[in-house]
């Protein structure tokens, strides 16, 4: 009789102890986006890149913010967290500046040169 009982008992506590992996293993995956911060991808213009017109557009992706500019300026994302910006850029060598925040205030910066010839 006390065979049936600890067969029970040990598959019990497996159960139990899976259920409780599993719980910890989902938690983990869902907070990747506390511990990543803000992320901020400029897919154009390339940095470094010669510009032929004046008028370029600054066109990436930004997950995990609440905040963005581009120069300081405040500019939005839509629901995927894609931006497209215009932008008049100076005669010759020319900084822009993506600057991005997170609820948690942790912000990351890309640096882009370019120059309009």
């Amino acid at each position: 009789m006390g065979t049936p009982r600890k067969a029970a008992f040990y598959l019990r506590t497996a159960l139990i102890t899976i259920f409780v992996l599993f719980i910890a293993g989902y938690a983990f995956y869902q907070s990747k986006n506390l511990r990543e911060g803000p992320l901020l991808m400029v897919d154009t213009p390339l940095n470094g890149s010669l510009a032929t017109t004046s008028l370029i557009t600054i066109a990436g992706t930004a997950k995990n913010i609440t905040a963005i500019s581009l120069n300081g300026r405040a500019i939005y994302v839509d629901e995927t967290g894609h931006f497209d910006e215009k932008l008049l850029l100076s005669y010759g060598y020319n900084i822009i500046t993506l600057s991005a925040k997170d609820k948690f205030g942790r912000s990351v910066s890309k640096k882009l040169e370019l120059v309009y010839k």
